[in-house]
């Protein structure tokens, strides 16, 4: 496996793309709960271990490596037992599932999917879903079809999974409720509000937020933050995208996290320790010790 990154981020425009500090390190560890560290972005790329190690020195334990695409998932599966401070999440992501329709690979790229689901430091397929802001109504049965076959491997391997829901929030929920959700299910970068977050807590899914629930025209993320229970909460980067305030739109890492819990506890008005403690636990709660 390669030590860097595989994929580069578009660096165009008139980013700011130096890397932040890293901040006071959290004193109760927690975990990245989604990043993609095989996405270059910044003045200079970082190795895995040099991402790894940045976020151990500001108090994250491990990170969930997520995947879009047959590469990326080798690439997280691979990272995964290269090293014990990663786990892995595979999957085809919902606005590639057309393009692999379209070039008559999709159900062969299910299947790698599936045979990757099978080695034990995969512990969910992600991230999976239906994205209706980029793809639009013609490529929607590939995205329907995909998310559906990605929610039967998890089902089948007994792992967690990650879900895509942009612009598409009552027709991911609907497909849950229909098919069934995996026992432990994920709404990455939860991006509804107040009453979706209700919603997908009935269902018994885990809401994750990320760097965005800062930014100021971000209130439905707060409101939906603020009905979720301390025990349903996890938290992520999406690296190397989303990042928090007041590094809006500079290169993104999951040494960063500490700035969102921060941000979290005090919009909750929770004790900054006690929330970590709770946010690790359901981390390992849903996909596993980091140690087995």
């Amino acid at each position: 496996m390669a030590d860097t990154y595989v994929t580069a981020r578009s660096t165009s425009g008139r980013r700011d793309l130096s890397r932040p500090e890293i901040p006071e390190p959290l004193a109760v560890p927690v975990y990245d709960n989604h990043c993609h560290l095989d996405i270059a972005d910044g003045e200079e790329g970082l190795s895995l271990e040099q991402q790894l190690e940045a976020a151990q020195a500001a108090g994250i334990a491990g990170v969930v490596q997520a995947s879009g695409d047959i590469a990326s998932s080798r690439w997280a599966a691979d990272a995964a037992e290269r090293d014990p401070r990663v786990l892995a999440a595979v999957a085809i992501h919902p606005n590639d599932a057309p393009v692999y329709e379209g070039e008559g690979r999709l159900e062969e790229a299910i299947g790698v999917i599936d045979e990757l689901a099978a080695r034990p430091r995969v512990r969910a397929i992600g991230e999976t879903g239906l994205d209706f802001f980029r793809t639009g109504e013609e490529g929607r049965p590939a995205q329907f079809s995909s998310f559906e076959a990605h929610i039967a491997i998890a089902k089948k391997h007994g792992v967690a999974m990650q879900i895509h829901d942009r612009d598409a929030h009552r027709e991911v929920l609907d497909t849950l409720a229909r098919v069934g959700a995996p026992e432990r299910t994920v709404f990455h970068c939860f991006s509804g509000d107040a009453e979706v977050a209700r919603e997908a807590l009935d269902a018994g899914c885990w809401l994750s937020f990320a760097g965005n629930v800062t930014f100021k025209n971000a209130q439905n993320l707060r409101d939906a933050l603020a009905v979720t229970p301390p025990e349903r909460i996890l938290v992520e980067t999406d690296a190397p995208f989303l990042t928090p305030v007041p590094y809006r739109g500079r290169p993104n890492a999951p040494y960063l996290v500490p700035l969102t819990m921060r941000f979290i506890a005090e919009h909750l008005g929770a004790d900054l320790d006690a929330l970590c403690a709770h946010v690790a636990q359901n981390t390992r709660d849903v996909y596993g010790s980091f140690d087995a």
